[in-house]
């Protein structure tokens, strides 16, 4: 799980370094497939929103209903692709040659005609999903909301989470997909004034469709099925980064919140080995270095957001020093002093602000500091020594394929990074 913002007037699919690892109205009524909500949890996913129209199809034909998904509004020919429109909060179907549907108060349902398990995907701008869509007419534009079983959902997510990995990897691949399960259960909304429950990017958990699927992917999801991590009888949010560097770190080390008893630093050290688990992964150690120009224009983006700041403008920086670090190792408190001031950031609000100069947040809070002063006493170069790569807590994604190289099966793996769970089942 990461935390970032997505594109108004875009397909919600965020690259990773993973592959892929992604016409006539009816003259009568049918019986669309329908999701068996009695057998299968569903959840709402949402995939695009801001466009003024946007383009859905099949292989199939498609049947548009209503939002009580029992009225027929039109159907589909096979293979043709119809384009939605809003105005305001009504939405519409329009046919390839133009005809439109009536106006309806959204949301509009599209789902492929037919049978069999699982149905035959919906195309939306290019790209495939399973499931349904609803869209909605909002204020920005078309809003498209992809509605599926957790299951389907899931086999997009745990690679595009984990990456593309081998046969070897099984174990944290499945840890992962118990991981990704219980954040989708705990995010299902009663709301009914809610039309979504997650976002297919960063902001929650990375969703691609069906070209997001793999074959080690797809096989963790089916033999955990229904299985989440559990703590004194309750579901629970399962959070997990990249690689800690060593040791993750407790929730309050990092964020504005209470500790949880399963969110504790853990050692990801090899017994007897002198060395981490996690020490194949990529950035498992990084140096990154600021020359004053960018690390001022850094500041003068992003410090205001993050801290205290006269009239918005956070002068020339002079120094940044480590002012605290956290019982697992990692930076607590950062002090940075210009020529206005000192300003304290702490914990992940420090990787949001000292940015790359494209923009790419720090890899980690797991860092020491050197600075080199000009003559003038201003900054001049600022380098940070760094291990790790994403926000430390619950499992490491690195150090638990460490771990399924090294024999562990996944219940071990989710047991060592979340102190105190158990594995059951979600219904």
């Amino acid at each position: 799980m990461r935390s970032s913002r997505f594109a108004v007037g875009a397909v919600l699919f965020a690259a990773t370094s993973a592959s892929p690892p992604g016409p006539d109205a009816a003259a009568k009524p049918i019986a669309p497939r329908r999701l068996n909500a009695a057998r299968e949890t569903t959840i709402r996913v949402l995939v695009a929103v801001g466009f003024s129209a946007v383009r859905v199809g099949s292989t199939r034909a498609v049947v548009f209903l209503e939002g009580d998904g029992e009225h027929l509004i039109a159907r589909s020919g096979t293979g043709a692709a119809w384009r939605i429109e809003r105005d305001g909060r009504r939405v519409r179907a329009v046919r390839p040659d133009g005809v439109p549907t009536v106006w309806v108060e959204g949301p509009i349902i599209a789902r492929s005609e037919g049978t069999g398990e699982p149905a035959t995907p919906l195309v939306l701008t290019g790209k495939s999903y399973r499931g349904e869509f609803l869209f909605y007419g909002a204020d920005s534009g078309v809003m498209v909301v992809n509605r599926l079983p957790i299951e389907e959902y899931l086999r997009a997510v745990v690679p595009l989470e984990m990456g593309t990995r081998s046969s070897s990897d099984v174990a944290a691949v499945e840890a992962q997909a118990v991981t990704a399960r219980s954040y989708a259960y705990i995010h299902l909304s009663s709301d009914p004034a809610r039309a979504f429950d997650v976002t297919a990017g960063v902001l929650d958990q990375v969703y691609g469709g069906v070209a997001g699927e793999t074959e080690v992917g797809n096989a963790a999801v089916e033999s955990t099925r229904g299985l989440v991590l559990m703590y004194a009888g309750r579901v629970v949010n399962a959070p997990y980064h990249a690689t800690c560097g060593g040791t993750t770190a407790a929730a309050s080390e990092i964020w504005r919140s209470p500790d949880e008893p399963y969110l504790q630093p853990v050692s990801d050290r090899v017994p007897g080995a002198g060395r981490d688990y996690c020490d194949i992964a990529p950035r498992y150690r990084w140096t990154r270095s600021f020359d004053a120009a960018t690390l001022n224009a850094a500041l003068a983006q992003y410090l205001a957001t993050y801290a205290t700041v006269p009239a918005g403008i956070p002068g020339i920086a002079r120094d940044v020093a480590v002012a605290s670090h956290t019982p697992s190792g990692r930076v607590g408190l950062l002090r940075i002093t210009t020529d206005r001031g000192n300003f304290l950031l702490h914990g992940n609000d420090i990787r949001y602000v000292l940015r790359a100069g494209g923009g790419e947040i720090l890899n980690s809070t797991y860092f020491s500091v050197e600075t080199v002063a000009a003559s003038d006493g201003t900054l001049a170069r600022l380098t940070l020594h760094g291990t790790g790569y994403g926000h430390g807590v619950g499992m490491c994604q690195w150090g638990a394929i460490g771990r399924a190289r090294a024999g562990q099966d996944f219940r071990t793996i989710l047991r060592t990074y979340y102190s105190g769970t158990t594995v059951g089942s979600a219904g």
